[in-house]
């Protein structure tokens, strides 16, 4: 299986009142293509800046970030902007999106702004509802964004991510804002869409968010501590599944000093 993403010696350092704060240490790591993987770990270790960092919304201080055959490290502002807008989605804890257009507008928007794949904007609007139709959201395309609750807006997040047809998508606690039963919801999308190929990068807390991923890596001190590889899991598993997946999970979470 080819790589998707490949992390080579990722280190990135701020400095706070002249001193010197090394959040990531020579981070290594590859994602192969179709995989969804979670990164964990304790409040403070680096997860999100590494999320941010591999994916080119903050630039790494050194190291090697290479997206299938794109060393996107080595690419200026305006390509870096090229990339994120064609080729990755995102989605994010807090869900922004514009409050004078409407779910489907919101949805559309990133798909208007690019030439990839030269669509027009009929083409667009029919993967659109496609892509809203799959994520059962389609009967609250017209509404504004107020007017839905927080699942259905990240489902909507999680279709606007996906409008470009990224070679990966990105997620930094897309569970985080959401109670329970919309978090399950949420997840059993993303791992639909991982199913049908699309490469998934998740920053999660959340151990049952983890659990439906084919790997986890966790990170201490801007430094991978640990690795599990789990089979991948099934988009309809059954509960029994679920719970021997999660406590397979809390076991390694719990050696690794969760």
């Amino acid at each position: 299986m080819a790589n998707a993403l490949q992390v080579k010696d990722l280190c990135k350092t701020y400095i706070t009142n002249k001193r010197q704060n090394n959040v990531l240490k020579n981070v290594n790591f590859n994602i192969e293509e179709g995989e969804m993987v979670a990164i964990m770990g304790p409040s403070g270790s680096g997860k999100s800046t590494l999320l941010y960092s591999v994916s080119g919304m903050d630039r790494p201080t050194a190291g090697e970030v290479s997206l299938a055959d794109k060393k996107i490290t080595d690419l200026n502002e305006s390509e870096l902007a090229k990339v994120r807008l064609n080729d990755m989605g995102f989605i994010f804890q807090q869900m922004h999106m514009l409050k004078n257009l409407s779910v489907m507008d919101n949805i559309l928007l990133p798909a208007y702004q690019t030439d990839k794949g030269g669509r027009s904007k009929e083409e667009i609007n029919v993967y659109c509802k496609e892509l809203m139709r799959k994520l059962e959201i389609s009967d609250i395309a017209d509404n504004d964004i107020t007017e839905v609750s927080g699942g259905q807006l990240q489902r909507a997040c999680i279709c606007r991510s996906l409008m470009n047809k990224p070679e990966i998508l990105f997620a930094d606690e897309p569970t985080g804002a959401l109670n329970r039963s919309s978090s399950d919801e949420v997840m059993e999308m993303l791992n639909r869409i991982n199913e049908e190929g699309t490469t998934i990068m998740l920053v999660t807390h959340d151990m049952k968010v983890a659990a439906n991923c084919s790997r986890i890596l966790y990170i201490v001190d801007g430094n991978i501590k640990g690795e599990l590889k789990l089979e991948k899991g099934d988009t309809s598993p059954s509960e029994t599944e679920k719970k021997d997946r999660e406590r397979k999970v809390n076991n390694w979470l719990s050696e690794m000093g969760w």
